[in-house]
């Protein structure tokens, strides 16, 4: 947990660089891909994801050390080489992953917060899920491990795996020439994003592109057919930690509604987007047809409220960054206590972009808790070993935050949909 935490200190203002530069360079070429709501919903996602992943929630049914253990045939000596197979066989495992998130009903939770934005940028690509708790694909990892790749090397290569899916998140960038054959490109990836009924279910290469057209599942993207992007039953709200959960909660209200125990048993395991027979009829669900031609969700927010929400994703990045780098210092139970605080933190946040006038309320309960935290222990989390002018600064800004977002909830300025 410590280890990757210090990672995400260097690479969270990489990020934040990439996504603010793509911003202008979209308002500077005059095509703009970032809308500022979006943009603080992905970055949001990015965070809620990052620190359930430092926290360690989440458990491997099946652990890769075990699979080396009882199937490793080859031992491969430590060399440039045996850090490519690992690259090839985690990029190899990515792929049917990802097509599995695409293909069954229950797996599509762990994945639709990434599809979730109507937009197509960098910061998509940090709206990653936390509703995976337990992990139990490792077995796709079957190759590395008869291979004898050692849990060290895997544990190294598979950030850097990751964090290679962020730059092909553009629309900037148009096609690349050969390369089109060999790795995922924007042009690939823009359509793997596309709901169009052309380019649904393709291109689920994760680095390399070879998977697909190895597999039938290869689309090349199309002049005649402009990508229109999100999902085909849209969520409709930035907050993030209701989108990890929107299926979910449509799968354990589907299967409750259902008339047979057996659509009540198989539902989970059916093809992506299956309803039982008698819950079509009687609850239906609205589901875009004509991607050229529906509602998309869009927020207005006063410049007020807009110079607030740029405030507070500088703010939570510096709050999330200390969680980060004194992960090892804080300790527990006081981690957990510090990413409820961020959770709440988001979801408070968010849910204001998303104009509930109530939210006020949970807003001032968790500054207030803070604040108590803070004058009952003398400290927070430990923050006196690096400035004793942490703790007052912070008292400061939750007495601030609790009242604008008061003010704002009282106000007009809360975002409305736009026409």
């Amino acid at each position: 947990m410590e280890t990757y935490g210090n990672i995400l200190v260097i690479v969270t203002p990489l990020f934040l660089f990439l996504v603010l530069f793509e911003k202008w360079y979209g308002w500077y070429k005059g095509f703009e891909t970032v809308e500022t709501l979006d943009m603080i919903s992905s970055l949001s996602s990015g965070v809620t994801n990052s620190t359930k992943d430092v926290l360690g929630l989440s458990v491997g049914i099946l652990s890769y050390p075990w699979l080396v253990e009882h199937f490793n045939l080859i031992q491969v000596q430590s060399s440039v080489l045996l850090y490519l197979i690992a690259f090839m066989a985690l990029d190899f495992s990515g792929y049917w992953v990802h097509r599995l998130n695409h293909t069954i009903n229950i797996f599509w939770n762990n994945h639709l917060v990434h599809h979730s934005s109507e937009e197509f940028n960098l910061a998509c690509a940090l709206r990653q899920s936390i509703s995976v708790f337990f992990r139990i694909f490792t077995f796709l990892l079957l190759p590395a491990a008869v291979l004898g790749v050692p849990q060290n090397v895997i544990a190294v290569v598979a950030p850097l795996h990751l964090f290679a899916q962020l730059w092909y998140h553009t629309r900037h960038i148009k096609t690349m020439g050969w390369l089109e054959y060999v790795i995922v490109t924007p042009a690939h990836h823009r359509v793997h994003h596309a709901i169009n009924p052309e380019y649904l279910d393709k291109n689920y290469g994760q680095i390399f592109i070879f998977w697909d057209r190895m597999f039938g599942t290869f689309q090349e993207e199309r002049d005649d057919i402009p990508a229109v992007y999100g999902i085909t039953r849209p969520v409709r709200t930035w907050n993030p930690i209701k989108i990890n959960f929107l299926h979910l909660w449509l799968l354990i209200q589907d299967a409750w509604r259902a008339n047979s125990w057996k659509d009540k048993l198989r539902i989970w395991f059916m093809p992506l987007g299956w309803r039982p027979e008698n819950v079509i009829k009687e609850y239906p669900v609205y589901k875009i047809e004509d991607v050229y031609h529906f509602e998309h969700y869009k927020k207005e927010a006063s410049p007020s409220l807009r110079y607030y929400l740029w405030g507070q994703l500088f703010s939570l990045l510096l709050i999330v960054s200390y969680l980060y780098s004194h992960i090892a210092s804080i300790g527990t139970p006081d981690i957990f206590i510090y990413g409820a605080f961020i959770f709440v933190h988001i979801y408070a946040l968010t849910d204001l972009m998303d104009g509930n006038s109530k939210v006020w309320i949970l807003e001032t309960i968790k500054n207030v808790a803070c604040v108590l935290w803070i004058v009952q222990s003398g400290d927070w989390f430990g923050s006196s070993q690096v400035s004793v002018w942490i703790a007052p600064a912070l008292v400061i800004y939750f007495a601030l935050t609790t009242f604008f977002v008061f003010s704002f909830c009282r106000s007009s300025l809360v975002s409305s949909p736009s026409k």
